[in-house]
């Protein structure tokens, strides 16, 4: 399911290029992600989990191929529903799989476009502190419909889709805070927990909630002020 990705640049998980990356960036990697169904991929998952979160990405895997990752060492969704198998009810997939496991972590493109917003509050609910609203957004973020890149391949815009010539789905133009509000409007949890969604949820997932994620003594003072609609009124970075 490689998506807008161009294939040229797909390849089979390779644990001697991951560590020879981790040790350039000096550790910096954080999470990577990948199809558990390829060749090696469970070896992988196995080293690669002991160093950062691997998620579930780009899949064609079934149910106990997704249920195998996760026993493998995946804690982590890349957005949910998107590039993998429809849910069903004789083999549940990645989706099933996910939603049904405590330990997993899903990611939701909250656009009201890649996801339908009537499952919205059932995702919510089920993940709780484990969902990260994304956006997915390209290049073409706050720019006007027309014609952009990602990759180098040319995508489409036209108002909340991305496209490349050919239909797939291309990536997004949300805003993040545009997923809190739409998430807000479409879920019944209360206003705290959908915006740890956006915040303190995906700090967590990274390991990086000691210094970010939620209004705390010690932690980075990184603050956006909204008004009701969720707009952004202010932003201040580090305090300022």
């Amino acid at each position: 399911k490689k998506g807008a990705q161009a294939e040229k640049y797909v390849m089979e998980p390779d644990t001697a290029m991951f560590d020879r990356l981790y040790e350039l960036c000096g550790g910096a990697i954080k999470l990577v992600d990948m199809a558990p169904e390829v060749n090696g991929a469970l070896p992988f998952i196995q080293h690669a989990s002991k160093k950062c979160v691997v998620s579930i990405a780009h899949t064609c895997a079934n149910y106990d191929e997704a249920k195998a990752a996760f026993e493998a060492g995946a804690t982590h969704v890349t957005h949910l529903f998107n590039a993998m198998p429809p849910f069903a009810h004789r083999d549940p997939g990645v989706v099933g799989a996910a939603l049904t496991d405590s330990r997993v972590s899903c990611e939701l493109i909250a656009d009201m476009f890649h996801v339908h917003p009537a499952l919205f509050d059932m995702i919510a609910r089920l993940k709780r502190d484990k969902l990260v609203l994304i956006t997915d957004c390209t290049r073409a973020g706050g720019l006007a419909d027309g014609e952009y890149t990602l990759g180098g391949q040319p995508i489409y815009v036209q108002g909340v889709e991305c496209r490349l010539k050919d239909g797939t789905i291309a990536g997004s133009v949300l805003k993040l805070n545009q997923a809190v509000n739409n998430m807000r409007r479409h879920c019944s949890l209360p206003l705290w927990e959908i915006v740890n969604m956006a915040s303190l949820n995906p700090a967590r997932r990274l390991g990086l909630d000691a210094k970010k994620g939620s209004l705390e003594p010690g932690k980075d003072a990184d603050i956006a002020l909204c008004d009701a609609d969720i707009g952004v009124k202010a932003t201040f970075v580090s305090g300022r």
